[in-house]
């Protein structure tokens, strides 16, 4: 373990300290040595270890460049290691990509950027196998939130339509150093194959439109987008709002938006 580097709250570094919940973690990834990963803010090192010993292919990004060097200095030794010092925002993840296959992404997301990202990665999704995060339990909350909840939002909505997700660990606060004041959860996402969408920017706007407006009925948020006859044929109740629509009505919404706009 690396223990010269200070945590820096502008990265939001909370760094995974418990062996347990590692073990736990690593037989949830379960890697492989034919397989290449993508760690996404290693941090100490903490998971970086135990998916090198399996062999894999790993590719760390790490924004920091003092725990960079001393990553480096750590794990350079393993031959099937390389690191990025790069924000990930700005990385171009299918540059990894050897012989078409697919990647496996894991990483602890920092609250500050974990919507951002993951909706960056949903747009990779032709690249990668599966991913594995370690995000806030509120915000693991809100992504498989179902319709008639408080949690359920855009984020819900887009990320069911790209992924399937499961909630597979709760982590408590004691895991991590510093301690965090919330509690965290490992997710697992496995890309969806069906494309049921003919325009994702479509859906994006749908989804966005309706849940600015989620006090609204969802006819009113919705107006400068379709007329009541237009939601209506498309089984849509004029009295709903943004939160009580389930995924697939939104899905009929987007492809009835992109066949209008055609014809």
């Amino acid at each position: 373990m690396i223990d010269q580097h200070i945590p820096r709250k502008r990265f939001g570094q909370n760094f995974l300290v418990d062996p347990y919940i590692i073990e736990n973690i690593l037989n949830a990834i379960a890697p492989t040595k034919d397989e290449h990963i993508v760690e996404i803010g290693p941090g100490q090192g903490a998971l970086t270890e135990g998916l090198l010993m399996s062999g894999a292919r790993l590719d760390a990004i790490e924004i920091d460049r003092d725990l960079a060097h001393l990553l480096s200095h750590k794990l350079l030794r393993h031959k099937n290691f390389t690191l990025h010092c790069q924000d990930v925002l700005q990385f171009i993840l299918p540059n990894l990509v050897k012989d078409r296959q697919k990647l496996r992404v894991v990483g602890n997301l920092p609250y500050n950027i974990s919507t951002p990202l993951l909706f960056k990665l949903f747009a990779d999704l032709d690249y990668i196998q599966d991913m594995f995060f370690m995000l806030q339990r509120e915000v693991a909350l809100r992504l498989i939130a179902q319709p008639n909840s408080k949690q359920y939002g855009r984020l819900s909505v887009m990320a069911q339509y790209y992924c399937d997700m499961q909630i597979i660990l709760d982590v408590p606060p004691t895991a991590f150093s510093p301690a965090p004041k919330v509690d965290s959860c490992i997710v697992s996402f496995k890309p969806r194959t069906i494309a049921i969408v003919t325009d994702h920017a479509k859906l994006q706007l749908i989804v966005t439109t309706a849940f600015s407006h989620r006090r609204k009925t969802i006819a009113n948020a919705l107006k400068e987008l379709f007329n009541t006859t237009e939601l209506s044929q498309c089984g849509v109740d004029l009295q709903a709002r943004a939160e009580n629509i389930n995924l697939n009505t939104y899905i009929q919404l987007a492809n009835y938006f992109s066949n209008r706009n055609i014809h």
